[in-house]
Order: C-alpha cells, then structure tokens, then sequence
C-alpha cells in the first residue's frame, strides 16, 4: 500500500467509524413505549399488531410488546422493575391484580407515563385505561346466556383469578343480566392461569353438577378448554357454552355449534390506542383523555351468523 493510499485510508476509516457511532447513538436516543400483557394468548399477539402500526406511523420510538406468562402480579412486578431499569418512556399494562399492585404502578407512574389496557387499576396513579367496559361486557355475556337457555337452568363461570378487574366486572355484568331469571349461577371458579387447573375444574364441574346447563370462560384460553371438556365428556350440544374473546378454537366451536357464541374485544386496538395516545402524551397533548379517564373501546358479539368473516379477518391479522 502506498503513502497517498494510506493517507486516504485513514479519513474513510475515520468516516466510518463516526457514522456507526452517530447510528448507535440515536438508536440510543430512541424512548421505548412497551405493553406488558397478562397472559400469552393470540389476544395479545393482535395487541402486537396495532403496535405494529404504531410503530410504523413513529420510527422515532421503540415500541415493544412484553408477554408475561405468569399470570401474575409478581411476574408482572419483575417485568415493570426491568422497564423502569431501562428507562422507558411509556407503559400501557393489562393489570393482573389491582389491589396488590397499587404501589408498584404509583412507582412506575412516578417515572414514566402508565395507562392501563384490558383489566384497569382505578385506584392507581395511571394516566388513563384504554379498553372494554368489561361490565357492559359482562351483561352481553349475560344475554346471550339467557339467549341460549330460554327456560333457564344452572351455568358455571371461570376465570383466571377474581383479583383482575375485568374478571370481577365481568361476573358482575353477568349477574346484573341474569338477574330475575331462572338461570343460576352455581359459582365462579379459578385457576390462577393454570391450564391444567383450569381444565380439572371444568371436568369436575361436568361430573359435580350433572344437570349443568351452560359454561362460560370469561378469558381468553377458557372457552377453548371447556369446548375440549364438553366434547370429551360427549356433552357437546347439550352443555351450552359462552365465551370470551377470539381463540381459534373458539370460532371453531361456534362454526360447528358447540359454542353458542362469544363476546370479542378489540386487542388490534389496544395495541395502536395504547402507542400513539402515550407519544400524544409524552409530546404534551392530553386531550385524548376523557373525563372519567376511560377510553372505551366496544366489544362485539360473534356467533355463527358472522362467524366466518370475522375469522377471515382475524386470519388476515394474525399471519402478518
């Protein structure tokens, strides 16, 4: 190599070298807005897909989606320190336990902007909850119930764990709907997130109460096991079954007829809402909070008279 080789090597070099550093540095620069889910479900992956567009419409965040398998308040906790440690701009988090989790989402609202999404926390310091008004949600449920036991007759509820509040205002809607009729709810039962608790409760529910009319799972991996339960215990057609959300195997019970129907949220819009209203927020626009601090999001009823076009869409959204 030659001297004015050499001479020329060097500032390229240099160049380079400055460039890459200038990359890593804004890369670095970037805020982070992340959703912290619940639980692992299809539900949330559509989540991810409106934080897809999110991120599409602001390349100059990070935007992530954070899968929690736990079910918990604690495997959430640890997710919320490591976000705190790293920095983020944002969170948006379907809360799996308000009561107990109180104190460590004031922390985190101390720090960085905190919605809720999916299940609130009302007694939190959170900015505002995107989402169902999973009462109102609740007693659509109840009507479809009473829709598919005309003369009444004994249904179970369950649910991963009446410490979230879309479960307890879920329970609640349902109440209220069922109210003065002749359906009976015989209890609520939890399985903490445990599938296989949850499928050993809905079997002995079958066996407990042989006279058991309807099953409802009120999240989203629930109706799929009782729709493995029913047909297992060759019960399909006789226990009726309502649900909750938009599992595959959900719109496949309800194109067979297993399932009566089932009440859907709008995840792809948790998602998106969740993103764009937190860089509203961090860009100093509030007004997309309503008075009450609740932007709600409508739920939808799939039975078999829609179901094949919403499962057409769903497919579209999840294969991306």
């Amino acid at each position: 190599m030659n001297g004015s080789m050499k001479k020329l090597l060097v500032p390229l070099l240099a160049t380079a070298a400055l460039a890459m550093a200038t990359g890593v540095a804004q890369a670095q620069q970037k805020k982070t807005i992340a959703l912290v889910t619940n639980v692992a479900a299809d539900f949330w992956t559509i989540a991810g897909r409106g934080l897809e567009k999110a991120q599409k419409e602001h390349p100059e965040y990070n935007i992530e989606l954070i899968v929690t398998n736990e079910g918990t308040a604690a495997g959430q906790r640890r997710e919320l320190d490591d976000l705190l440690v790293r920095g983020v701009a944002g969170i948006s988090i379907s809360v799996d336990d308000a009561p107990h989790a109180t104190e460590q989402l004031n922390k985190v609202a101390a720090k960085t902007v905190l919605i809720t999404t999916d299940s609130d926390a009302p007694q939190s310091n959170r900015l505002a909850y995107i989402g169902t008004d999973n009462v109102a949600a609740g007693r659509q449920a109840g009507e479809e119930i009473k829709k598919a036991l005309p003369n009444g007759g004994k249904i179970a509820l369950f649910v991963g764990t009446m410490d979230a509040d879309n479960a307890r205002e879920r329970v609640q809607g349902i109440k209220e709907a069922i109210a003065g009729t002749k359906v009976e709810l015989v209890d609520v039962f939890t399985d903490q997130v445990d599938f296989a608790k949850a499928k050993a409760n809905m079997e002995n529910v079958l066996v407990k109460y042989p006279d058991i009319a309807l099953l409802s799972g009120l999240w989203s991996y629930e109706t799929p096991l009782i729709y493995d339960a029913v047909k297992a215990a060759g019960k399909a057609g006789k226990v009726k079954i309502v649900g909750f959300d938009e599992d595959q195997r959900t719109l496949r019970g309800i194109s067979d007829g297993t399932i009566e129907s089932t009440v859907v949220q709008q995840p792809y819009e948790f998602g998106y809402l969740s993103a764009t209203n937190i860089i509203k927020t961090l860009n100093g626009d509030k007004s997309w909070i309503p008075a009450d601090s609740k932007l709600i999001v409508p739920t939808q009823v799939i039975s078999k008279s829609n179901v094949a076009e919403f499962t057409a869409n769903l497919k579209g959204l999840l294969k991306k």
